[in-house]
């Protein structure tokens, strides 16, 4: 299929760091200003170039002659590399391996550094495992907090969600699908039971939502072995969503928001 004909638009500017938001998994979903700064940048940082190579193959995007890693294990060694190459006048682009950079990925450290010494940053906004998470949950949007990764431990990850008990916005969190069972678990502790939505492998061609009340879901995935990307979005303290025990409002709820468990075939390529 032939790729459609890109807008022109500004070329990029040397000594400018561009934040780059990348697809989350299907590679369609990349922006044309994205493609397009991409191939002209003098330098990228990513987090494996592996991932971000994909991208460049798949929309024919001339490669920099220079492209490094930037991730958690050498974030201070990168920002003092990318600095020193805005010193010089390069243009440089950061990417992580999907969605918008520095969100609970690296690139915190260097978008401070640049700020201090006054470089220019764009961000180029694109996709991301949020927004898409939260409108495919059926939950509430009009407040929702991002949490990011939860603790590890049980105890602290309790406490993590007992500090959002009372408060009635959505909350969205990343998982590891090794912990998933044991998070949705502590969740249901520290949160009472309340309508919830475990999205997998979003954007991707076998992408899988599950829907239901956090006692199910835990339950649901307390052995289950999971692949892929998770993304966790649940109820606020709003009595709409919370579980009392009343047959007939968990009925309707169900018909409202749907099956606990829906899989959907998303179209496109991976």
């Amino acid at each position: 299929m032939d790729t459609p004909e890109k807008p022109e638009g500004p070329h990029v500017v040397g000594g400018t760091l561009y934040v780059i938001a990348t697809p989350i998994g299907n590679l369609e979903d990349l922006t044309y200003r994205a493609a397009r700064v991409l191939g002209e940048v003098d330098a990228l940082a990513c987090e494996d170039s592996r991932v971000t190579r994909k991208i460049f193959a798949r929309h024919a995007i001339p490669s920099p002659r220079n492209i490094f890693a930037y991730h958690e294990h050498n974030e201070e060694k990168g920002t003092k590399r990318i600095l020193g190459l805005l010193r010089e006048g390069a243009s440089v682009a950061l990417c992580s391996d999907g969605g918008c950079p520095a969100i609970s990925d690296p690139g915190y450290r260097v978008l401070a550094a640049c700020r201090e010494e006054d470089f220019p940053v764009e961000v180029l906004p694109g996709p991301s495992a949020v927004p898409t998470a939260l409108l495919t949950s059926g939950l509430s949007t009009s407040s929702y907090t991002f949490k990011g990764f939860p603790p590890r431990k049980s105890g602290q990850r309790q406490r993590f969600f007992a500090e959002d008990a009372d408060r009635p916005h959505t909350l969205v969190v990343f998982e590891s699908p090794f912990r998933i069972g044991k998070m949705l678990a502590d969740a249901h502790v520290a949160l009472g039971d309340r309508l919830a939505a475990v999205c997998i492998e979003l954007t991707k061609k076998f992408e899988r939502v599950h829907r239901g009340y956090l006692a199910d879901l835990a339950e649901e995935f307390a052995d289950r072995k999971v692949k892929g990307e998770i993304t966790v979005v649940i109820s606020g303290n709003n009595p709409k969503f919370l579980h009392g025990g009343e047959e007939e409002r968990r009925k309707d709820e169900a018909k409202q928001h749907g099956p606990s468990r829906t899989n959907t075939d998303v179209h496109g390529q991976p």
